[in-house]
């Protein structure tokens, strides 16, 4: 069986919020064009884990989503390189981990979130994933 992969997706919170995943019970996760973060998309699967990730004045780790499709292409773009997956909402973080954080902690110096600040997808280690959780239980 292979293991999960784990991963964080952000989001302007003035555009979509945690607390609308949670609500919604799922989304399209879609709007990510950056090469890099196209590519980090396309390798996320089903079953895959996600830390959601505030942007803006809040740059806070706020929940944890579940993956429920692979990739495919967004069927609002005449774009074939463009793609979208669908994610549905686990649970809330216990509270929010804060960028200033994860920048403090001395296991976290790889993390691409703080080393490509700009990418909107991010591959998470288990290591990574398992200091995040531990920060939001402090």
């Amino acid at each position: 069986m292979k293991a999960r992969g784990r991963w964080l997706l952000k989001t302007d919170p003035d555009e979509y919020r945690f607390e609308d995943l949670l609500r919604e019970a799922g989304t399209v996760w879609d709007g990510v064009a950056n090469n890099l973060a196209l590519q980090n998309l396309r390798s996320i699967h089903r079953g895959d884990l996600a830390f959601i990730y505030h942007t803006g004045e809040e740059r806070t780790v706020v929940g944890v989503a579940e993956v429920i499709s692979d990739p495919y292409p967004d069927p609002r773009q005449d774009d074939s390189k463009l793609v979208v997956i669908d994610i549905k909402s686990k649970h809330p973080l216990s509270r929010g981990v804060t960028l200033a954080e994860l920048k403090a902690h001395r296991g976290l110096k790889d993390f691409d979130l703080i080393r490509l600040p700009r990418l909107s997808v991010v591959p998470v280690t288990d290591e990574q994933w398992e200091i995040i959780l531990g920060i939001s239980k402090t």
